[in-house]
C-alpha cells in the first residue's frame, strides 16, 4: 500500500466534499432579501470556492501523475474525462455567480439600502442551481471510473 497514494486520496476527498458544502451554502445565501453582512458572506465563500476548486485541481494531478493507478489509467479513460469535464463546466458556471456577488457587495458598500435586483438574483440562482447538478455527475463519474468504467 502507498501512504502517497491514501494521503492524496483522502485530501482529494476531503476538498470535493468541502467544494459540495460551499456550493449548498451559496445556494441557501441566496434569497429574496440579501442584506450587506450576507453579501459579504457570500463573497468570502466564493472566495474559498475559489481556492478549494484549485486545490482540488493540483491534489487531483498529484493523483494523477504519483497515485497508484498510473497516469495512463486516467489519460485512456473515458470517464475520468466525462468527470474533468463536469468539473470544467461547474467551475464555468460559477463565473457568473462569482462577478454578481462581487458587483452586488460594491454596490452595497457604496449605496447604503441596496437592493440586489430580483431578475439577477434570480439568474444567480439558476446559476448555482446548474452547478450543483453538474457537480452531482463528478461522483457518479469517479465511481464509475474507479470500478474500471
Amino acid at each position: 500500500m502507498d501512504t502517497t497514494d491514501l494521503v492524496l486520496a483522502i485530501i482529494h476527498h476531503l476538498l470535493v466534499f468541502s467544494l459540495a458544502g460551499i456550493i449548498g451554502a451559496e445556494f441557501v445565501l441566496i434569497r429574496g432579501d440579501l442584506p450587506a453582512a450576507t453579501l459579504k458572506r457570500l463573497v468570502g465563500i466564493d472566495r474559498h470556492y475559489g481556492i478549494i476548486a484549485a486545490l482540488i485541481v493540483i491534489v487531483g494531478a498529484g493523483r494523477v501523475f504519483y497515485g497508484l493507478k498510473g497516469w495512463e489509467f486516467y489519460i485512456y479513460n473515458w470517464m475520468f474525462w466525462a468527470k474533468m469535464t463536469a468539473f470544467v463546466i461547474v467551475g464555468l458556471l460559477s463565473i457568473v455567480p462569482t462577478i454578481r456577488f462581487i458587483s452586488w457587495n460594491r454596490q452595497a458598500g457604496a449605496t447604503p439600502g441596496f437592493q440586489v435586483p430580483a431578475a439577477e438574483l434570480a439568474s444567480v440562482k439558476t446559476y448555482v442551481r446548474a452547478e450543483a447538478f453538474i457537480f452531482l455527475l463528478i461522483p457518479v463519474f469517479a465511481a464509475a471510473m474507479a470500478r474500471g468504467y
